[in-house]
């Protein structure tokens, strides 16, 4: 991977603070490929089972390799990323983290599922059930205009765990600059992803990661955008999709809802055990607004894909 630039795992975990130092001074126009652990912070490997999972130390989970200066970059400044390249996978994981996800409640046990990435386009789950590989970074962002610590796993205003899976090869991110140099870092790198991430994790793998920094003086936005180089779902729609729906007056009620219905439709037809369900869920299942408007009711889908049944 080619790069004027090459960041080898400088990470800083748990949170955004203006204050950290930065590891490298980079001048827009310029690539830099990151080296970038996986979400564990290095706790799993191939070999991890739930037991590791029940283990986990939070204060290491979630790092981002950085930050970096842009040279140049004011508050009031636009910076672009564009993502260029993502270095060859070997392995991934996904788990049910007691306490964390959507359907915490329900789920209380740990789960682990070690993913082969070495086929580079298409992961199994279970036999007879692949998912297409498309790397993307789930926590991607700049430093916060305001002093102190903030934690990583929320998004924010300066984009961070969006966890977003369209921010694959070829898209181009646009993050509002808050502090001179922006400070920007990178983590958290996913093979695959449903939208919504319902159990807490995607396919988690680390990998390199190849972007190139544009900055735009004198436009301000208040919030990241995004400019995708095509189609959202190719590979993915050809077959069509089971869909639940969930509704309520709330939408992460509702949410629950479809989340809920989906894996006892994974569960009845496809034999899975709820966890699996659960879990698939997380890494290939689409939840959509499908209404907002009729109040007091709003209604989610949540989009299976068909395609990934062989």
């Amino acid at each position: 991977m080619k790069a004027n630039h090459t960041i080898h795992q400088h990470c800083h975990h748990t949170v955004w603070n203006n204050k950290i130092e930065p590891v490298k001074s980079v001048t827009p126009g310029e690539s830099v490929a990151f080296e970038v652990m996986d979400a564990s912070g290095g706790q799993f490997n191939e070999k991890s089972t739930s037991v590791d999972v029940a283990k986990i130390n939070f204060a290491q989970v979630n790092p981002v390799t950085g930050p970096i200066y842009v040279e140049g970059a004011e508050p009031g400044d636009t910076l672009e990323v564009e993502i260029e390249e993502f270095g060859t996978l070997s392995w991934g994981w996904t788990a049910i983290i007691p306490g964390f996800g959507l359907l915490a409640d329900e789920f209380k046990d740990p789960y682990l599922k070690i993913w082969d990435l070495n086929n580079q386009h298409t992961a199994e789950f279970l036999h007879g059930v692949e998912l297409p590989v498309k790397p993307f970074p789930g926590t991607i962002g700049v430093a916060l205009p305001e002093e102190g610590d903030f934690g990583i796993v929320p998004p924010r205003k300066n984009g961070g765990n969006m966890d977003i899976r369209h921010l694959t090869k070829g898209t181009r991110l646009y993050l509002p600059v808050w502090v001179k140099g922006a400070l920007f870092s990178v983590g958290d790198t996913h093979a695959a992803q449903g939208d919504g991430e319902v159990c807490g994790t995607a396919i988690e793998a680390p990998m390199h990661i190849k972007l190139k920094f544009h900055l735009h003086k004198g436009k301000t936005i208040q919030e990241p955008r995004f400019m995708t180089p095509g189609p959202l779902t190719t590979g993915l729609d050809e077959k069509g999709y089971y869909v639940t729906t969930g509704h309520g007056p709330d939408l992460l009620e509702a949410s629950k809802h479809a989340v809920r219905y989906m894996i006892e439709h994974l569960e009845m037809a496809h034999g899975m055990s709820r966890q699996e369900a659960y879990a698939l869920s997380s890494v290939a299942v689409d939840l959509k607004i499908s209404e907002i408007v009729d109040v007091p009711n709003y209604l989610i889908s949540a989009y299976l894909p068909r395609a990934i049944f062989k």
